[in-house]
């Protein structure tokens, strides 16, 4: 699913939401994902756009604050938002065969496993651009009619 354009046109104003960028910069690694020959470069580009979905999240729920150092991306979004706690879950479950895959042991990735991952990748993608949407259309209403 492409990002949704929003019709957020009134007579005085147009919108972007400001997460827009954020996904498709997601949706390009979904992209790279499906036009990767191998299984090991679609798993590890599937995984990417499924992090940058992840940080498209907390760019809009995290309040900046000073950090004690980084974080994991699927604990914090377990955190913000739990609503998407399964997805970070799995995800971070693949993370110690990301980094062996990344690290060079491309056998360890089956095409039917990367291929299973780019579709999950690609529903969690979905399933976040729609609610951010959503979330984006009630908070414009909201302003327009100061509720």
């Amino acid at each position: 699913m492409a990002v949704e354009t929003l019709d957020l046109v009134s007579a005085d104003m147009v919108s972007v939401p400001p997460y827009l960028t954020d996904l498709r910069r997601a949706e390009q690694a979904l992209l790279e994902a499906e036009l990767s020959i191998t299984a090991a470069d679609r798993y590890l580009a599937a995984h990417l756009a499924a992090m940058r979905t992840a940080v498209t999240v907390l760019a809009v729920r995290a309040k900046p604050r000073r950090s004690a150092g980084p974080a994991d991306v699927w604990q914090v979004l377990a955190h913000l938002a739990p609503e998407f706690g399964e997805w970070a879950a799995f995800f971070a479950a693949g993370r110690q065969k990301r980094l062996l895959v990344q690290a060079g042991a491309t056998a360890l990735v089956s095409e039917r496993e990367a291929d299973d991952l780019l579709r999950d990748a690609r529903d969690f993608h979905d399933l976040v651009a729609r609610r951010l949407a959503a979330s984006w259309r009630r908070r414009r209403r909201e302003l327009r009619t100061g509720t």
